[in-house]
């Protein structure tokens, strides 16, 4: 025998029924439990995951409404955005070491790893050129050429002086004076070791003492205009004018540096002294005085000042400066009782070497200007 097992339509009605009962309390359930998902603290993701795995029914239509909710509520370029911006916050912090450094303080911080103070204590030795050394007066182991007719006494060299250290003074009356070319510092000429271009001449040395002496704490008023252009002859004229200028406007200021180098007009002579493992030019003072009729009441302070700081020199760096020549041209150093000529270097220097001069000798300034 078959046995045939009738269901009755209204059974199945029924059945339905339920199951469309139950389907509208569950979404009903869902929604209101939703809305309130703040005030219960109640994750709606979990809550939605319980009833996928009860009723596994309506989990199709969850995926269904979670993906038509996220695509009408962000658009994909906005989407895109945000998840490139989030990667590229989290590189710059890894990079930065998640500070809030500002740029500038940033730039500070590498200028001041540039500056590195001289050291003392290094062995030194004077490079042997074809130039030979003459001097007609000692004053403890500082050696003075002077060219004049004054004679000069013990109470004339002692450098018992003082001067006012509040501004320091630094110009080139021949600003366009250059050096022998090298790989880092070629330069278009303007003449016989001469060029317009202030980053390889004598404006360049300057720049390097000011950054030197700023670093010592020193107020440092750095002048570069080119007096010896067009017409090197008035080039005196011009920076007597100007620098008289700047010390009108700030009064308290004895210390007065123009910085030349050494007017040999060849690559031969190239005075150098080798200081630990650099080598750096060699320096000079030359120093004006009222021998040539001129009237000059600093001369004698100009040259006590230049021996105080040669005397240190010689402590600290000895051969770093050539014997200081006295001369009877004024070279504008009337204008203050701590005024000179300071040559670095010849035309057969190099710019490195020259540079290098400034880091020893803002050293043995930054003790004695003090």
């Amino acid at each position: 025998m078959i046995n045939l097992a009738v269901i009755e339509l209204k059974d199945i009605v029924k059945y339905l029924v339920k199951i469309t009962i139950t389907i509208v309390i569950v979404i009903s359930l869902t929604k209101f439990f939703s809305s309130f998902k703040t005030k219960l603290n109640i994750d709606k993701n979990s809550f939605l995951s319980c009833l996928d795995i009860e009723i596994p029914s309506i989990q199709l239509a969850n995926k269904e409404e979670n993906i038509k909710t996220n695509i009408q509520t962000q658009k994909p370029l906005k989407m895109a955005l945000d998840v490139e911006l989030e990667i590229l916050s989290s590189i710059e912090n890894v990079e930065t070491g998640n500070d809030n450094k500002t740029k500038e303080e940033k730039e500070s911080k590498k200028e001041k790893e540039e500056i590195k103070e001289a050291e003392t204590g290094l062995n030194t030795k004077v490079i042997e050129n074809n130039v030979p050394e003459k001097y007609t007066s000692e004053y403890n182991g500082v050696k003075i050429r002077n060219e004049t007719d004054i004679k000069l006494t013990k109470e004339m060299l002692t450098p018992n002086v003082d001067v006012n250290t509040k501004n320091i003074v630094i110009y080139h009356t021949h600003t366009c004076e250059s050096y022998t070319p090298t790989k880092n510092y070629e330069y278009k000429a303007s003449g016989n070791f001469r060029t317009l271009d202030i980053n390889y001449s004598v404006a360049r040395v300057g720049t390097e003492l000011t950054k030197y002496m700023q670093h010592y704490g020193y107020n440092v008023i750095h002048d570069t205009t080119l007096y010896d252009y067009p017409s090197y002859s008035e080039s005196y004229d011009r920076s007597l004018k100007a620098a008289a200028k700047i010390l009108q406007k700030n009064k308290k200021t004895d210390i007065l540096f123009d910085i030349h180098r050494d007017a040999i007009g060849d690559s031969s002579y190239a005075p150098t002294v080798k200081i630990g493992d650099e080598e750096a030019a060699q320096l000079m003072f030359v120093i004006g005085s009222n021998g040539g009729g001129s009237e000059h009441d600093n001369w004698n302070e100009n040259l006590k000042l230049a021996i105080k700081i040669q005397e240190k020199a010689n402590e600290l760096y000895p051969g770093l400066f050539k014997p200081i020549i006295l001369r009877n041209s004024r070279y504008n150093q009337q204008l203050a009782k701590g005024a000179s000529i300071i040559e670095v270097g010849a035309t057969g220097n190099t710019m490195e070497q020259c540079l290098n001069s400034m880091k020893y000798l803002s050293k043995v300034l930054s003790e004695v200007l003090v």
